[in-house]
């Protein structure tokens, strides 16, 4: 005589279906002292809905005919969760996002905000999940499901990708050392700005300023990227660095 689930939450409440022969007419299903509430009965089926409980009970049905051989439930405790890492990403979704707490091996499902995706349990105390597309910029509530019930707790932070204007000055000596401003939309979490493949000394001004000190290149047009939190952003030719005399 199967269970299914063979396990749920010590709060109880979780949907429990036995299966099996001359169910017909069953009068009560007992979590070991407690009773559950039945909310289906058919001769091969009892569907009830399981009572608070904790650790390991036997279950069993009782009919006109008799009370059934025992079936195990395990009872689940909710989950716990520490941290969450990184506490940030695009707002297209993609990253991969590690979730550290307790009672995490039965985790079916994390949900951030609205939107939900399927994590991979690494072990009880740790499951990473690529994180879903966000329906905007800013933080969201991240919860897990498991089958102990769900725990919130956490804050993701979907951040949008820079956009790029036109540098003020566009052009400069090849040897490096010019200031240059450069224009643009959610720079408050820039990590790296790249004249070609040359990092630069940057400072943000704020989110739609910053300020750059061009690093030695060669003579001649170099792409300009932005990198943040959210993502990058790429000045195709933004700067141009220009040829000393020579004598």
């Amino acid at each position: 005589m199967p269970i299914s689930p063979n396990q749920g939450s010590t709060g109880g409440g979780t949907t429990v279906t036995i299966t099996g022969s001359n169910l017909s007419g069953a009068t009560s299903v007992h979590f070991g002292t407690k009773t559950a509430t039945i909310t289906a009965n058919t001769p091969t089926s009892v569907t009830v809905t399981s009572p608070s409980g904790t650790g390991t009970v036997p279950v069993t049905v009782t009919t006109p005919g008799g009370t059934s051989n025992p079936l195990s439930f395990f009872y689940v405790g909710a989950p716990f969760k520490s941290s969450i890492s990184p506490v940030s990403g695009v707002t297209a979704g993609g990253d991969t996002v590690t979730i550290n707490g307790t009672g995490l091996t039965t985790a079916t499902a994390v949900h951030f905000g609205a939107a939900t995706a399927t994590p991979t349990v690494v072990n009880d105390g740790q499951l990473t999940v690529t994180a879903p597309a966000g329906a905007a910029a800013g933080p969201v509530s991240v919860s897990v499901t498991t089958a102990g019930g769900t725990n919130n707790g956490l804050t993701y932070t979907y951040v949008d990708g820079p956009t790029l204007g036109t540098l003020n000055p566009n052009s400069g000596p090849a040897s490096g050392g010019t200031g240059v401003t450069i224009p643009g939309t959610n720079f408050t979490t820039t990590q790296s700005v790249t004249f070609g493949a040359t990092p630069a000394p940057f400072s943000v001004i704020d989110d739609s300023t910053l300020s750059v000190v061009t690093p030695p290149g060669t003579a001649g047009p170099v792409n300009v990227t932005v990198t943040t939190t959210g993502g990058s952003a790429t000045a195709t030719g933004g700067f141009t660095y220009v040829a000393g005399p020579g004598i």
